[in-house]
């Protein structure tokens, strides 16, 4: 299959990754050679890391090179391709006007796929000729090790589109799991507001970073306390997300709390920026919580 993937960020270049691992002529497309150059590396680090650790072969590692393509013109990157899969921004307006390009661009036949983490797939739906043919596939990060993809259907979406793309996840190595269209979906609906009631924890003084998380990890067997895991997704995503599902169900539950929204006003968006509740440092292992956190534990 043709596959064309809109976006070289962290969830880009993962999900082409995964593609072309698995046989998929590939291209990833941005429209930054920055965003791409940096992609390359990421894909080639990722698969070196994979031969060290015995699950690839360097056979493997040519052939998914080959399969892979970059491009920085959206419309030629998507005009022979049977599945696009967006991994832009999570920006409504964004992802609005790459789909309105993608419906003009892509072949008729070609089924378009967001890997939104909250917006709308009617919605997005709703600028193109083909709403049958729009589908959420949310992978999660980092997409080459992590199992699950939701894949959201939209108000119009077809069986047969559907049906594909739960196959095509499964040929991947993934486990798909078929949920409808309402804000945040499954996975952000409940994970958000679980990190929100986290961050209000912290904003309120019952406890500090370490200890917040600490209780998650020991307490309920999270792999990683929801401080760290907020970081590690972004905390501008974050928000966002939870502003879809405050719009989306007019609930004040899904209000973000007042530090999240300063950090990000701050530019403290965590791991991507080094520092959000705790701080980041390249080639160090260990975290240690932010400065301006410590002083309120």
């Amino acid at each position: 299959m043709k596959v064309s993937v809109i976006g070289a960020g962290t969830m880009g270049n993962g999900i082409a990754q995964v593609f072309a691992m698995n046989g998929h002529i590939t291209t990833l497309l941005d429209i930054s050679e920055a965003a791409l150059d940096k992609a390359k590396n990421t894909i080639a680090s990722n698969l070196d890391r994979m031969i060290k650790k015995e699950v690839l072969t360097e056979a493997q590692k040519a052939s998914t090179l080959s399969n892979l393509t970059f491009a920085t013109n959206i419309s030629a990157g998507v005009s022979d391709a049977e599945l696009v899969v967006e991994a832009a921004t999570e920006n409504v307006d964004l992802k609005l006007k790459i789909f309105k390009q993608l419906d003009e661009s892509a072949p008729e036949h070609c089924i378009l796929a967001t890997n939104t983490s909250s917006i709308s797939i009617t919605k997005i739906a709703a600028v193109t000729g083909r709403p049958d043919k729009i589908i959420g596939m949310h992978f999660m990060n980092p997409v080459p090790i992590m199992k699950l993809v939701e894949v959201i259907r939209g108000y119009n979406t077809s069986n047969e589109v559907t049906d594909k793309i739960m196959n095509l996840s499964v040929a991947l190595g993934k486990v798909p799991v078929e949920v409808n269209d309402y804000p945040g979906f499954v996975a952000n609906r409940i994970l958000m507001p679980m990190i929100n009631e986290a961050i209000y924890t912290l904003y309120e003084g019952v406890a500090g970073v370490y200890e917040i998380d600490t209780v998650m990890k020991l307490g309920m067997a999270h792999p990683m306390g929801p401080l760290q895991l907020a970081d590690f997704i972004g905390l501008d995503v974050c928000l966002s997300i939870l502003n879809v599902l405050h719009d989306g169900f007019g609930n004040p539950k899904y209000a973000p709390c007042p530090l999240l929204v300063n950090m990000v006003a701050a530019g403290r968006l965590g791991v991507k920026s080094g520092e959000g509740f705790y701080t980041y440092v390249a080639g160090r292992k260990e975290l240690e919580v932010a400065s301006r956190f410590k002083l309120i534990q």
